[in-house]
C-alpha cells in the first residue's frame, strides 16, 4: 500500500518530469480541522490531508501562475477526491 506522499510524488514527476520536487505534509498543523473526520477515504489519524509543494520543471516555461496550479490540480484530480484537501504550491520554470 502506498501513502498519498507517495502517490502525489509518482503523479507528479511522471506528468511534469521536474527538475526539483519537494513535498511536505503539513497535515499535523490542521489536525483540528473538522472536515478531517468527515473526509471519504480518509482515516482522521493518518493526517496526509494539507501538503506544500515546491517543484520546478520545464512543463511550466510560459505558463502563467494559475495555468501551473490549474495543470497540477488537474494531474492530482483523483487525490483531491479522495481525501487531500488542501495543497500550497510554489511552481517554477527552470531559471526563476
Amino acid at each position: 500500500m502506498t501513502t498519498r506522499t507517495q502517490r502525489i510524488q509518482t503523479i507528479l514527476t511522471a506528468r511534469f518530469a521536474p527538475s526539483a520536487l519537494e513535498l511536505k505534509d503539513d497535515s499535523h498543523k490542521h489536525a483540528k480541522h473538522a472536515h478531517r473526520m468527515e473526509q471519504v477515504g480518509h482515516a482522521p489519524d493518518t493526517g496526509e490531508t494539507h501538503y506544500r509543494l515546491a517543484m520546478v520543471s520545464a512543463h511550466f516555461v510560459g505558463q502563467s501562475r494559475v495555468a501551473r496550479s490549474r495543470a497540477v490540480h488537474e494531474a492530482l484530480d483523483a487525490e483531491f477526491k479522495s481525501g487531500l484537501h488542501a495543497l500550497a504550491l510554489d511552481l517554477k520554470a527552470p531559471g526563476e
